[in-house]
């Protein structure tokens, strides 16, 4: 019998086991991850990015867990000795019509309690020579990392606490009994007092087997990336990122240096035809049926026809792609950049067709599912594992122990 069996091993399942194997050291912990290695899907695909936090609405799960998520994660890799570098990033504006949107960004990043500088087109060039704008902010607090590094890390964590953790373990169904939640998977029986689901791109199926409507489901949007080519990276110093458009979900094209030294472009956003659809060409019937018969999906496809028909250029076409970038940086040109890999966001949508803009953790009966958690959730891991285990009930052979203290 464990205490607590957490579904998923991407970077917010391993941050969740850790932090409620900090509060309950006693407890029985198990991770369970289908793949056969952890941080195998958002985390491992993400763009590396240590976020500060200025998109998001002030008061907000993303805006608070990332604001602190950041300077944890920064503290945490110190701690631990793991590659990363606060290298700070520019928001910049290239047209007339941007400026206002600049200047709310800036606010909100205020409100935020974040450091940003406003700057000229000329002190933008001072930081980044070659991009091309009116103006610009610059956000100190951004850093880069890989994220791989950091979820093995909590692995480590997670077995010197005394936790379990099982890879190539799937789970099918869920039962619940009077005293126990049993998971039924590819590989037998598990029996369990509390069930926390952080399965990413499966979560929502995973909550309704807990008998859990999240009222939301998870719409999976490939992210696609080129890369400049080696004796190009001169061309990105920090990390450049455009006004994001208020009225679309997603930020846009933008350039990203990675921890390794290389520099990524992109992503664009498209819809993905299998939830773990990372290549144009990926299809699952299931996964494809069930976004094509949800009313969500049209609503949200029909609010957003013209900027989704655009992403879909830049999809197929190169040329559209770099003319995205050549916003930015004009001395990009075709033959400077190469595909990469692609990512896929686990994105929660709701049948009236609006994105679920925060994260969105549902509880149920001796379960709590994390049913929306794209980025910054990366950033936000250690925010997000510490209010979990704090949310949690504490297992009652356990009660006559004081929990230790989540910091």
């Amino acid at each position: 019998m464990y205490d607590f069996a957490i579904i998923g091993g991407g970077i917010v399942g391993l941050s969740t086991a850790m932090a409620v194997g900090k509060r309950y050291p006693d407890a029985r912990i198990v991770v369970l991850e289908k793949e056969n290695a952890w941080a195998s899907h958002q985390t491992g695909n993400n763009s590396g990015v240590i976020h500060s936090g200025i998109y998001y609405k002030p008061g907000s799960f993303k805006a608070k867990f990332c604001r602190d998520g950041s300077r944890a994660m920064v503290e945490f890799c110190q701690e631990h000795g793991i590659a990363h570098e606060v290298c700070g990033k520019v928001i910049i504006a290239t047209s007339e019509q941007e400026l206002p949107r600049l200047e709310n960004l800036y606010q909100r990043g205020l409100e935020n309690g974040l450091r940003l500088e406003k700057l000229s087109a000329a002190a933008v060039r001072e930081i980044e020579p070659h991009v091309h704008c009116l103006a610009g902010i610059r956000v100190f607090t951004t850093g880069i990392v890989d994220y791989k590094q950091v979820a093995q890390q909590y692995v480590s964590i997670i077995l010197a606490q005394g936790g379990e953790l099982r890879l190539n373990t799937t789970v099918k169904d869920i039962h619940t009994y009077s005293d126990s939640l049993v998971l039924i998977t590819n590989s037998g029986t598990i029996e369990t007092r509390y069930v926390i689901n952080c399965a990413g791109l499966f979560s929502d199926r995973i909550a309704r087997k807990g008998q859990v409507n999240p009222q939301a489901k998870i719409v999976p949007f490939r992210g696609e990336y080129y890369e400049l080519k080696p004796e190009k990276r001169y061309l990105v110093k920090h990390l450049i990122y455009p006004v994001p458009n208020p009225n679309f979900p997603f930020l846009g094209v933008h350039f990203t240096r990675m921890i390794d030294g290389s520099v990524h472009a992109g992503p664009n956003a498209v819809l993905s035809l299998k939830r773990e659809g990372y290549r144009k060409t990926d299809f699952n019937l299931q996964d494809f049926t069930e976004v094509m018969m949800y009313p969500g999906f049209w609503r949200l496809a029909a609010k957003h026809a013209d900027e989704g028909i655009k992403e879909m250029i830049r999809s197929l076409s190169k040329a559209a792609f770099v003319r995205s970038l050549q916003q930015l940086i004009p001395e990009v040109t075709a033959e400077d950049v190469i595909p990469t890999h692609a990512g896929v966001r686990a994105q929660a949508l709701e049948n009236s067709g609006k994105l679920v803009d925060d994260f969105l953790i549902v509880p149920g009966d001796r379960t709590l599912h994390v049913c929306n958690a794209p980025s910054p959730a990366a950033t936000s891991s250690l925010e997000i594992g510490k209010a979990i285990a704090l949310a949690i009930p504490t297992p009652t052979h356990l009660q006559t122990k004081s929990p230790a203290k989540v910091s």
